[in-house]
């Protein structure tokens, strides 16, 4: 008899995780209140989103060809098409994902549900009906959702968030996006490109906190030219919509106030996990103080047929994290031998220029007294990123200076988000510096940053003059 297995939430980590359930022999039932399988990353999140930013850098190259001696008239812009194009992607993923489900014959319910008790569900259909589901083994996916500060929620139309924004409303004359982490960056990567006047505010001293800042800089020093205003150690105080406008009072860093209007305001302070609604008290299922389900190394909750996968369970709140931990979930239900334990994540900023980095970076090496050597390849000496007029970029190696194992890599220029899964790899498979310095690579690419970084590591770059000291 096949083992039933229910989850609750479509999203990357649910849908995959049935997916392959299903392709294991389980009976599988997948609950989620979309038409189809996706969660906010397909709906509203990371496709969407990555739709808009390839268009930003359409209108971005367009515009930098000027010095290469090309010159386009000015692009016209029709946004409902924009729109239309934008949603069609979203469609046609999430659609393709509902096809994949019928074929693998899962029992897609459109609905919420909660826990009755450790063995029962209720679930609301779309329809307004209920029914009580019972529980072989079950996987919570119910992934998170935006972040808000109370003080500054005000009613109006003009106040956007990291799902609104992507419904593009207007192109706004100017654009305020507070917070300068990833989200807020990339959307305003779009509006910028689009046209609209952007400013930044962020409450601590640099954007994309976590990051490396050698990478960050790249990335700072071409926002500053491209943006209104950075405004670092700075926070929002007051907002209000004047009919016109969103009035915004900005606390800067020497305690001053300083008043401005926006067409627009683009809250981007984070995600939470969603685990509110659950019925998690009528289970032996435990919360930690910071909202996220407690979970073991085979991703089992306290209630030992309960399982839990993705934002909910904790950072990074990525996508492809969730989609392996719903895989090791389904292998351990399954009676496999298999752990979540990954010596790197990737993770990807999609601006412009990109970042991403996967392992061990440079900041956490030296917080954590971890003995590094670290391994710098400019892109300015690349020839493949000279030809695309792009140097401003640097691939870094965080390298144990004992074994020489590759710890962690960090990318900043374009098209690094591609470039970072050979770090990852080489991460995980344990390589050390010169696996990667004898590994060739085809030239002229941005993928041979990785083997000169290597070769920086022993003074011996082609493209870049550093003796190794001695």
């Amino acid at each position: 008899m096949s083992t039933k297995l229910t989850i609750i939430g479509a999203g990357p980590g649910g849908y995959a995780a049935a997916f392959l359930a299903s392709d294991l022999g389980m009976e599988v039932t997948l609950i989620d209140k979309e038409k189809n399988p996706g969660g906010v990353c397909l709906y509203r999140g990371c496709i969407p989103s990555k739709a808009l930013l390839h268009v930003a850098k359409l209108l971005n190259e367009t515009e930098e060809a000027k010095n290469l001696g090309i010159e386009f008239q000015k692009p016209k812009i029709d946004l409902a098409k924009l729109r239309e194009w934008k949603s069609s992607v979203v469609n046609k993923l999430t659609g393709g994902l509902g096809v994949l489900s019928k074929q693998r014959k899962i029992n897609y319910i459109q609905g919420t549900a909660s826990f009755i008790n450790s063995s029962t569900l209720q679930i609301r259909k779309a329809d307004g009906s209920t029914l009580d589901h019972k529980i072989e083994k079950a996987i919570i996916a119910t992934g998170s959702r935006i972040a808000t500060i109370p003080s500054l929620q005000i009613d109006s139309k003009r106040r956007l968030n990291s799902t609104t924004a992507l419904d593009l409303p207007e192109i706004p004359k100017s654009l305020l996006v507070i917070g300068g982490g990833y989200i807020g960056l990339e959307l305003a990567s779009v509006y910028s490109a689009l046209g609209t006047k952007v400013s930044v505010v962020e409450m601590l001293s640099g954007l994309l906190p976590g990051a490396d800042r050698d990478l960050v800089l790249h990335l700072q020093k071409r926002v500053e030219k491209k943006y209104d205003k950075i405004m670092l150690n700075s926070k929002v105080v007051e907002m209000k919509d004047t009919g016109k406008a969103v009035h915004v009072k900005i606390e800067n860093k020497d305690g001053s106030l300083t008043e401005h209007n926006f067409d627009y305001v683009l809250m981007s302070i984070g995600r939470k996990p969603v685990t509110d609604g659950l019925g998690l008290e009528f289970t032996r299922v435990k919360v930690n103080e910071r909202g996220w389900i407690k979970v073991n190394e085979q991703m089992q909750t306290d209630d030992p047929d309960i399982y839990a996968i993705g934002d909910i369970v904790g950072e990074p709140m990525l996508a492809h994290k969730a989609s392996h931990e719903g895989r090791v979930a389904v292998e351990v239900i399954a009676g496999h031998k298999s752990a979540f334990e990954p010596k790197a994540i990737p993770a990807v900023v999609f601006t412009d220029p990109e970042i991403a980095w996967a392992g061990l970076t440079e900041t956490q090496a030296k917080e954590k007294g971890i003995k590094y050597e670290a391994a710098k390849f400019p892109w300015a000496a690349s020839g493949r990123a000279t030809t695309l007029d792009r140097f401003d970029g640097v691939t870094k190696l965080i390298i144990d200076p004992d074994d020489e194992r590759i710890l962690g890599v960090g990318i900043c220029g374009a098209g690094a988000g591609e470039l970072i899964a050979e770090g990852a790899l080489a991460i995980e498979m344990g390589a050390n510096v010169r696996d990667l310095a004898l590994t060739i690579h085809p030239h002229p690419t941005l993928s041979e940053t990785m083997m000169e970084a290597a070769e920086v590591f022993f003074g011996q770059s082609t493209h870049m003059y550093k003796p190794k000291r001695k």
